[in-house]
């Protein structure tokens, strides 16, 4: 890592200077699954890697249909690495399609950072936001850091309303039984350190992963942070997956995790 300072925009506008050494101790695994991604994968996987932390990346193909599991074999090919935290690449496959949450399953068995955060693989996420994202963590001020996308006043596209108010109503509910305050459950973007993640086991196969990895973090007294963060969402017809039953279906799971 360089030592210049490096500036990095932050909540409401604002500029916090980072000395980049304050970095040096980080190890992160860069967890991504994925699922039918053909279109973007590539393009995620460079924003990736012109992130400046030192990083290996778990890939975990959910049984893809689309040709991305044929691109996923040869970046494995071309990516084999004897520098673990060099942008090295590991990948996973599995055998049949399970959903989200047993994809991250598969890939907290195989971290060996010190620290992991969640990288969906659709581009709706930038990766420019990881160094805000484990700034808590480098500090020691959190053991878990949620990227909120309404905190702060980073670009957003503007999309569903329903959707918007679903997800605020899910992480209302929630908060009501995990006691935290948080504004946005439903994110991809969450850093844990890596001997909290261990502590816990995934039931969760799908999208209910989130409700039941917050309600898993509370139970521990994690010290839980929120950054604001960036957001490219993407429509239904660009290939956004959740919808209105795994918003039933969330609801489910804060009554049953809690």
């Amino acid at each position: 890592m360089s030592s210049k300072k490096t500036e990095f925009c932050y909540n409401c506008g604002s500029e916090l200077k980072f000395d980049a050494n304050i970095f040096n101790g980080v190890k992160l695994s860069v967890i991504i699954p994925v699922y039918n991604e053909i279109n973007t994968l590539e393009q995620i996987l460079e924003k990736v890697k012109g992130v400046q932390l030192s990083k290996e990346i778990i890939i975990v193909d959910d049984f893809s249909t689309d040709g991305t599991r044929e691109l996923l074999q040869k970046i494995a090919e071309q990516n084999k690495s004897n520098e673990p935290f060099n942008n090295s690449i590991k990948v996973f496959f599995h055998e049949k399609n399970q959903g989200k949450g047993a994809a991250l399953r598969t890939a907290f068995k195989a971290i060996a950072g010190n620290m992991a955060i969640i990288q969906d693989a659709d581009m709706e996420y930038d990766p420019n936001d990881y160094y805000q994202l484990v700034f808590p963590l480098v500090t020691d001020r959190a053991d878990v850091v949620y990227g909120s996308r309404f905190l702060g006043g980073a670009a957003h596209r503007v999309l569903y309303f329903w959707h918007s108010l679903g997800n605020r109503f899910i992480t209302f509910t929630s908060n009501m039984f995990t006691n935290l305050n948080l504004t946005d459950i439903e994110t991809c973007y969450k850093v844990f350190r890596a001997d909290i993640i261990r502590k816990i086991n995934i039931d969760q196969n799908r999208f209910g992963f989130e409700v039941e990895i917050t309600s898993k973090i509370a139970k521990l007294r994690c010290r839980v942070y929120e950054v604001g963060i960036s957001y490219f969402g993407r429509t239904y017809n660009e290939g956004k997956k959740i919808t209105w039953k795994d918003g039933i279906q969330a609801m489910y799971l804060i009554l049953k995790y809690h």
